[in-house]
Parts: structure tokens; C-alpha cells; sequence
């Protein structure tokens, strides 16, 4: 039996259209003004798109303090308890991460170091909600890897100061904390102002300028990955509660009005309970004027005939969040490949990794989950090699190979040095031709 959509979406652009906003010129423009003109254009962009100039976008430490002050105590320990958990699983990351040296033949040693990266950029992201989180994985993420100095930025929402942010941000170890956000603050990170230092990295999501901007500047710096609009995809059978899929769908169409929502499910009736639940959930949910267009626009109630045809089909749309709602949920560790993060059973929601559980929520989207995973670790780590050769006969056997090789490849350069080698260390004679002539390579 062929997948059988009970609803389908009533658009499949994901949020773009011939008439969009022009996007990448409006960001080129941007990026070119604070390239050119430094702080002066930071300000400009600010007080345009933000409406936010004050003496210093840097916080002080009594700016600082006085944010924090303003936290209610127990979101204050909630923020240090989510921020244990992702320093725990990062930590333990990094130790997966070894460095070691082989001897690969006698007197030729091999090795490989992971190094931090020196300085890195955080944006926290605060348009449309203050997303704490991203200050978890992005800033704390760093300084578990061992990153020297990581500069944060977050914008002023209505012209204030988020003061839970700036708590998280500091919390996670932020070496500087600017309040700015957009464009203008990516580029100022990347670019570098007169009071904003460069930065060799830029982790964080963001909106579609913020995304934008980041992929014009890759290469000029380091970024985590291309994000585009949060995903969920549930995979579930016949024995999965309706109303918790219903539920876990909204809770990230949430997010914005372009982020899919999709269950792929053996049973038809769960299907369309669940498409009755959303509806009725949709009815009151505080956020169900972004949520409802999600949904309506990109949503989806898929039946298959099985799970192994649910999980195909679930590789083939390689979401951000794959949850598997089903009796046996850890089949899909063998059974699924694609996903930026898996969430298994019940007892597990999508919205833990986003917010508590330890886990990091930047992750790959629009089908990028076939290729990479998501921000981790080893995003702010670089693992670099090293080579010596201690040994005359070991340097000159590969000095031997690495001229035959080189000259396969018509490389004479490369070849020379390595005869260079073959004839200190192992007294061979080789004829060098030279613009025709052959000379003996002289001692």
C-alpha cells in the first residue's frame, strides 16, 4: 500500500516565494556598511531594525548584575540546572574526543590534537520569543570545549533589556555580552568594529536575515550549520496516545509559522484523532496564531502500511526532530539514519532537547540531517595532525616512495624533496632533469 496522506500541506514553498523579500541583498548591503563603516553602521542598523542606540551595545558587569537581579529566583535555578545537563553531555563529548600518537612504521610518528577554537560568537536569538536556551548550547557548548573567549550577542526585545537572557548568557560563561541583534550583530562579530572584536566562529540560530548573514560570511568565519525553520516529524503505530502526538506536533509548529509538522503513522484512525486534537488544541493554545498557520500551511498525517515503511519514508524527509511514538521506540536507532536528534517513546518529548534535557537544539533542517549532525562539542574543536620521522632509514624509505609517487602525479617539486631525503639518508644517487639535461644530484 502507497502512503496515504489524511492531510496534507496546502503549501510545500517552506516559507519562500517569487515574492519574498529580496533576503540577500538587503543583508549584502548591510554587511557591506559595517565592513566599511564599523560602529557607526552597527548603530545605524540597530536604531532602524531595533530602535536601540544606547551609549555602549557592551553590558558592563553592573549591567549585568542589575539583569540578573531582576530574574525571578527559580527561573534562576531552572537556567543552572538546564545549563548542568548540556555541560554534563558536552563534557562528556569532548572526552569521546582523543588525542593520541601512533607509530606507524619504526621512527614515524603520527598524531592528532583537538584544539579549541580562540574566539568565538554566540547569537541568542530574541525576536519573537527570549530563547534562553540558545545560550545553553551555544555559549556553555563553547566553554566546555575550551574556547578562550566567546563574545554573545542577543537583541533588546521592545526596547528592553531580556534580562533571563543576559542571566543565561552569563551563566553559560559569555566572556562579553553585547546587546545587539540582526544582521548588524553577525556582521559586526564577523567584521569586527572599533568595539566589537572579531570572532573566528558564529554559532546560533536565527531568523532568515540572521541565517542569511551567516552564509555570506562563511569562510570569512567558521559557522555552526545553515538553520532554516524548526521541524518535527513523529513516527507512531497503533498503540500511541492521539492526544500527546497532538500535543508534541503544536509544540513546535509553535516556533514559527513556516515549521513543519508531520506524523507518519500505521494507524488511520490515530491519524485522524490526532487531526481532531490538534483542532481542538489549536482552540485555545496561546500561541495558536502561529502554530494554527504552521499547521495549516505544512502540516502532515501520513498512513503506511508498516513501521519499516514509516521509517523509510521518515529517512526520506531527514527532519530536525524525529519522535518515535511507538512500542519498540528504540528499533529506530537500526532502522533510521536521518534525523538531527531522535526523541524515544513517551516519556520523551522534543521539547527537552529543545529546552532541558542536555542535548544540543541547533540542528540540521531542510533535509540537511543527510549530511551532518547538529552543533555539538567537537563544532568548536579542530583536530589537527602532526608528523615527525625520527628515524634515517624510515625518512629516506619514504622519501624513496614519495618521489615515485610524485612523479606519477607530474609533481617534480614534491618529487625532489623527497629524493632530497632518500639520498641523505640512504646515500641514493638520482639523476634530476632540468630543462632537458641531467645533472647527478651532488652530495
Amino acid at each position: 500500500m502507497a502512503p496515504r496522506h489524511l492531510k496534507s500541506p496546502s503549501t510545500t514553498t517552506n516559507g519562500t516565494s517569487s515574492t519574498a523579500t529580496d533576503v540577500p541583498t538587503i543583508v549584502k548591503s548591510v554587511i557591506d556598511d559595517i565592513r566599511a563603516n564599523g560602529d557607526s553602521a552597527v548603530r545605524q542598523y540597530s536604531e532602524k531594525f531595533d530602535r536601540w542606540s544606547p551609549s555602549s551595545f557592551k553590558l558592563s558587569a553592573a549591567d549585568i548584575e542589575a539583569a540578573i537581579a531582576q530574574v525571578p529566583e527559580q527561573t534562576i535555578k531552572d537556567i543552572k540546572e538546564a545549563q548542568a545537563n548540556v555541560r554534563e553531555f558536552a563534557l562528556a563529548q569532548k572526552d569521546s574526543l582523543k588525542d593520541f600518537e601512533v607509530e606507524l612504521r619504526p621512527g614515524v610518528r603520527l598524531g592528532q590534537k583537538n584544539v579549541p577554537i580562540n574566539r568565538v560568537g554566540a547569537y541568542i536569538p530574541g525576536g519573537r520569543y527570549p530563547l534562553l536556551a540558545s545560550a545553553h548550547m551555544t555559549i556553555l557548548t563553547a566553554k566546555a570545549a575550551g574556547v578562550k573567549h566567546v563574545v554573545g550577542c542577543t537583541p533588546p526585545i521592545a526596547g528592553k533589556i531580556p534580562n533571563a537572557t543576559i542571566a543565561a548568557m552569563h551563566l553559560a560563561g559569555a566572556d562579553e555580552i553585547f546587546l545587539l541583534g540582526g544582521v548588524q550583530a553577525i556582521a559586526a562579530m564577523a567584521v569586527g568594529t572599533e568595539t566589537i572584536p572579531k570572532v573566528d566562529f558564529i554559532a546560533g540560530p536565527g531568523n532568515a536575515f540572521v541565517a542569511e548573514a551567516k552564509r555570506q560570511l562563511f569562510g570569512e568565519i567558521g559557522i555552526d550549520l545553515f538553520a532554516g525553520p524548526t521541524e518535527i516529524l513523529i513516527v507512531a503505530d497503533g498503540h500511541a496516545d492521539p492526544f500527546t502526538i497532538a500535543t508534541d506536533l503544536l509544540s513546535q509548529a509553535e516556533h514559527g509559522p513556516d515549521s513543519p509538522a508531520v506524523l507518519i503513522t500505521t494507524s488511520e484512525k490515530g491519524g485522524r484523532q490526532t487531526i481532531q486534537y490538534v483542532d481542538r488544541l489549536l482552540e485555545k493554545l496561546e500561541t495558536a496564531a502561529i502554530a494554527g498557520v504552521s499547521w495549516k500551511a505544512f502540516g502532515e498525517v501520513i498512513v503506511v502500511e508498516d513501521l519499516d515503511e514509516a521509517y523509510a519514508l521518515a529517512d526520506k524527509y531527514a527532519f530536525e526532530h524525529v519522535q518515535i511514538l511507538t512500542q519498540k521506540p528504540r528499533e529506530a536507532l537500526k532502522k533510521m539514519s536521518n534525523y538531527g536528534a531522535l526523541f524515544l517513546g513517551e516519556r520523551t518529548c522534543v521539547s527537552y532537547g529543545d529546552k532541558v534535557i542536555g542535548t544540543n537544539h541547533v540542528l540540521p533542517t531542510r533535509k540537511a540531517a543527510r549530511y551532518t549532525g547538529g552543533l555539538w562539542v567537537g563544532k568548536f574543536l579542530r583536530t589537527v595532525t602532526y608528523q615527525e620521522v625520527t628515524s634515517d632509514e624510515a625518512s629516506g624509505k619514504l622519501g624513496q616512495l614519495c618521489g615515485r609517487a610524485a612523479r606519477a602525479e607530474l609533481f617534480e617539486g614534491h618529487a625532489r624533496s623527497g629524493d632530497l631525503r632518500a639520498h641523505k639518508y640512504l646515500n641514493d644517487q638520482y639523476e634530476w632533469v632540468d630543462h632537458g639535461k641531467e645533472t647527478e644530484i651532488e652530495p
